[in-house]
């Protein structure tokens, strides 16, 4: 309880599947007596490039410009646009992080991915000799919940598209443990466009039971062999 939670929704419909379970992790844990904020990206309009448009007030090296060098320093100076300042703050304040999509290509849409791009930058979510288990945004969880167009079977080892732990490896890994933040089990709804009313009912059921044990959990095993072993 008196947790704060910042759930990061990827959805352009709220009537979805991935609006429900937006939905249900909202009721649940407001019920737990936590604080709930949402970043509904498609409803903010959220600008997913990362531009100079980033950056408020002079550049660090006008003559060339390099993203990762110039959000760095206008980070370091409070120089980052107003948007950004906004997302970095809840990062700041929250205990847990919930991410809520679809699965586009086998990664998270591009307005999500842009969001990863611009909010999460050096200085404030890691440091050259900060990365990983060293991130500066310890002490925080994770949790990347979302929806596939395949079946359970087709992400299998033996499945065509293989296991789905490779499709996690750049997101949780590559990403949240980078940037020192620990990872619970992922959650996932294996083709909810093709299963029946009762399937999905079970699966939005499935979500708000696990959301009432959700802080007792333990992380994964930040490391390669979880994804590929």
């Amino acid at each position: 309880p008196g947790k704060k939670v910042l759930i990061v929704f990827a959805h352009q419909e709220p009537k979805s599947f991935n609006g429900s379970l937006l939905k249900i992790a909202v009721e649940e844990l407001t019920k737990q007596g936590c604080s709930v904020t949402v970043s509904d990206l498609y409803a903010m309009e959220f600008e997913p490039r990362a531009t100079r448009n980033d950056i408020v007030g002079g550049l660090h090296n006008s003559e060339t410009f390099n993203y990762g060098v110039e959000t760095w320093e206008a980070y370091k100076r409070g120089g980052l646009s107003k948007d950004l300042v906004e997302e970095q703050k809840k990062v700041q304040e929250a205990d847990l992080l919930i991410f809520q999509f679809p699965l586009f290509w086998f990664n998270m849409p591009a307005i999500l991915k842009g969001w990863m791009d611009r909010v999460l930058v050096q200085g404030f979510a890691y440091d050259l000799s900060k990365a990983y288990d060293g991130g500066l945004l310890q002490d925080k969880l994770s949790l990347f919940s979302f929806t596939t167009g395949g079946s359970q079977e087709m992400y299998s080892k033996e499945g065509i598209g293989g296991d789905i732990r490779y499709v996690l490896w750049p997101m949780q890994h590559g990403v949240m443990h980078f940037c020192g933040v620990k990872v619970l089990e992922p959650h996932i709804c294996y083709a909810p466009e093709n299963v029946s009313e009762g399937k999905r009912k079970e699966m939005l059921t499935a979500w708000t039971q696990r959301l009432k044990t959700l802080w007792k959990e333990e992380p994964i095993d930040c490391s390669p062999e979880w994804y590929f072993k």
